[in-house]
């Protein structure tokens, strides 16, 4: 059994990609991981097959305290995935949800958080819940913000996109490594090769540069159009669009930045994305 390595973030923040870095990188085949197949190396937290097991019903029928009761013994079977680590995607905050912890401390090694700057979260966003930008913005300004029990989930607790990076991000841990979307984008060999280092990898630089590319933006959008890609929302026409920081600048109003800015400004002030202008 291996203890839980956390890959979080706040939907549309970069997590597939950087799933589809580690895949690349451990794999290390000659040609690029299957999108299709990342669930093969790192689990779902939110999938409900973990869960229904220890329930005494369907889950339909229970209450949010009841559902949120199976998380820790659900994630607590999630180490029997992998003889080693087992990286888990979560898109949860850091926190509890009626009365129990969204991920279970007695099971975890560590984690990555990856961030990006909320301006273009809203864009990634508003294509990926099939809102309107406005509606989107007020989404990520919502405490209760997240998602239903559905056919295959069990709620997502999101918060806020502020409550979301401070509870991840507030208290320095040395087992949690905090990355910015925007320096994976600048510079992928030097913040892929710190992923690397942080789990414990000694990795060639032939080896790294190779899972980053297979890992870029273009293959991975080329492999959604070949063969599509499984977690693409229905409504929405691709997972992948653009990829590229400071999209909001040709696609925002200043109105919407301003809002933005005004619901966000103290975490977006310590990661530097609030725009002069706005400052």
């Amino acid at each position: 059994m291996g203890a839980l390595i956390w890959l979080a973030s706040y939907p549309k923040s970069g997590n597939t990609w950087l799933r589809s870095f580690l895949c690349n990188l451990l794999i290390d085949a000659p040609e690029p991981a299957d999108i299709n197949k990342l669930a093969n190396f790192c689990l779902g937290e939110s999938l409900r097959v973990w869960y229904e097991p220890h329930a005494a019903a369907p889950l339909e029928t229970l209450n949010a305290a009841e559902l949120a009761r199976l998380r820790p013994i659900g994630q607590a079977d999630m180490m029997k995935a992998f003889d080693d680590s087992v990286f888990v995607k979560t898109h949860n905050y850091l926190g509890s949800w009626a009365g129990t912890p969204l991920h279970n401390m007695d099971v975890t090694a560590g984690g990555i958080y990856v961030l990006r700057n909320p301006l273009d979260v809203a864009l990634s966003a508003h294509h990926h819940f099939n809102l309107t930008l406005d509606d989107t913005i007020a989404m990520m300004a919502r405490p209760s913000a997240g998602t239903l029990l559905s056919a295959t989930n069990i709620p997502e607790v999101y918060t806020d996109w502020s409550g979301h990076v401070r509870s991840w991000t507030a208290q320095p841990n040395p087992q949690l490594l905090v990355l910015r979307y925007e320096d994976l984008a600048a510079d992928p060999l030097k913040h892929f090769g710190i992923v690397a280092s942080f789990l414990g990898l000694q990795v060639s630089d032939e080896r790294l540069g190779r899972a980053v590319a297979h890992s870029s933006f273009a293959v991975l959008k080329k492999q959604e159009q070949e063969k599509g890609f499984l977690e693409r929302p229905e409504n929405a026409k691709s997972f992948f669009r653009e990829g590229r920081a400071e999209q909001w600048r040709d696609a925002l109003t200043p109105d919407q930045i301003r809002r933005i800015v005004d619901d966000h400004r103290l975490q977006m002030q310590r990661f530097s994305y609030i725009p002069p202008d706005y400052a």
